[in-house]
C-alpha cells in the first residue's frame, strides 16, 4: 500500500487526511487525491472501512483526476467537462461501478474542497459512465439541509420483454422468510435484484446478516432489495407519486442503511409491476432516510437526496499496520 498525505500540514508519510460523509446514512470514507499520487489498494480500503479498528464505512471514495485512470480517460472522451473521477471501493476492498448515494456525497466533498461552487451542473466520471449532479430544493416535510439530484443514466431490465411481462426473471431466498420469492433484475450500471414483500412485518422479519441466495446469480454478484409498496398520492402541485419502503443487502458490504442505485432499482421494479399508469416519481424510504427517484421520459433515471459531511480526521497508517 502506498499513500501520500493529502493535507498540506500532515506531519509524516504515515498520516492520511480523510473526511467522513454519508447519504441517508450510507456512509463513506473520502480521500482527496487531486494530485493523482495515491495508490488505493484493497488492504487500505478494508482498514479504513473497518468499523472497529478503522474509521468505519460502507465504502471508500477517492477524488482523483479522470485523466489519471484508464476508466477516466474513457469518460473524458465522452464528456471533457468530467474533470474529476469517483473512484469507489466497497468495504471489502472490491471495485464497484457506481454508488448513487456516494455520487451525492462526492459532489458535497468537491464543494468542501473548492473544486465545485455548487451552481449549475457538475459532470463526474464513474465506472458506470458520466454522472451529472445539481443542487435541488429539499422536499417539504424533510429535515435535510441540502439535496442533490443525480442523473443516474439509462437503466434496463436484463430479463428483457419476458421479465417485463411476467414481472420476474430470478428467484431469491432470504433468511427469515419462509419460502423463496420471485424477483426482478434491474441494471443501473451495477446489478440489482428486487423482490416484493407483502407487508412491513415481512420486511422486518428478513435476516440480512446473511447474503440472500439469488438464482441465477449474475456473474459479478448482485445487490438485493426487499420492497414493500406503501401506495400512491397526489402532491399539492399536482404530481402523482408512489412510496415504497426498502431494505438492501449490498454485495461486498452486507446490509446497509441505504443504497442509491438500490433505491432506483426498487422504484423502477415497483413501477414495472404497477403497469402503464404507474407514477414516474417515487419516494423511497430506507432505514437511513428518504430519497426521490424519477423515471425520466428520455430513459434515464434521476436520484435525489441529501449528502452530509460529518467530520475530518487524520488517520495514522502505522496504527492500521499499513505504513
Amino acid at each position: 500500500m502506498t499513500a501520500t498525505p493529502t493535507s498540506p500540514g500532515a506531519p509524516s508519510s504515515s498520516a492520511l487526511a480523510v473526511v467522513k460523509g454519508h447519504g441517508t446514512q450510507n456512509d463513506f470514507v473520502l480521500l482527496d487525491d487531486r494530485d493523482g499520487r495515491m495508490s488505493l489498494d484493497a488492504p487500505l480500503v478494508r482498514a479504513l472501512a473497518d468499523r472497529r479498528a478503522g474509521l468505519g464505512g460502507d465504502g471508500v471514495i477517492r477524488v482523483v483526476p479522470s485523466a489519471s485512470l484508464p476508466e477516466g480517460a474513457a469518460v473524458l472522451a465522452q464528456e471533457p467537462q468530467a474533470r474529476w473521477f469517483m473512484d469507489y471501493r466497497n468495504a471489502d476492498g472490491s471495485i464497484a461501478q457506481m454508488c448513487g448515494n456516494g455520487v451525492r456525497v462526492f459532489a458535497a466533498y468537491l464543494e468542501r474542497l473548492g473544486a465545485w461552487d455548487g451552481t449549475g451542473e457538475l459532470a463526474l466520471g464513474t465506472r458506470a459512465g458520466v454522472r451529472r449532479v445539481r443542487r435541488v430544493e429539499v422536499p417539504p416535510g424533510l429535515a435535510d439541509d441540502v439535496w442533490y439530484a443525480v442523473d443516474m443514466g439509462r437503466w434496463f431490465l436484463p430479463g428483457g420483454e419476458r421479465a417485463t411481462a411476467t414481472g420476474a426473471d430470478a428467484e431469491v431466498a432470504v433468511a427469515g422468510l419462509a419460502v423463496p420469492r420471485m424477483a426482478l433484475s434491474v441494471d443501473l450500471g451495477n446489478p440489482h435484484t428486487v423482490l416484493a414483500l407483502a407487508d412491513l412485518s415481512e420486511l422486518a422479519a428478513a435476516d440480512l446478516t446473511r447474503a440472500p441466495e439469488v438464482t441465477p446469480v449474475p456473474a459479478e454478484g448482485t445487490n438485493v432489495e426487499l420492497v414493500v409498496t406503501l401506495g400512491e398520492e397526489w402532491l399539492p402541485e399536482g404530481t402523482l407519486v408512489g412510496r415504497v419502503r426498502m431494505r438492501v443487502h449490498e454485495r461486498g458490504v452486507g446490509e446497509t442503511r441505504s443504497c442509491g442505485t438500490g433505491a432506483c432499482a426498487a422504484a423502477l421494479a415497483v413501477r414495472t409491476w404497477a403497469g402503464a399508469d404507474a407514477p414516474d416519481v417515487w419516494f423511497v424510504e430506507v432505514p437511513g432516510g428518504t430519497v426521490r427517484v424519477t423515471a425520466r421520459s428520455d430513459g434515464h433515471v434521476e436520484l435525489a437526496g441529501p449528502a452530509v459531511l460529518v467530520a475530518g480526521a487524520e488517520v495514522d497508517l502505522t496504527a492500521l499496520h499499513l505504513a
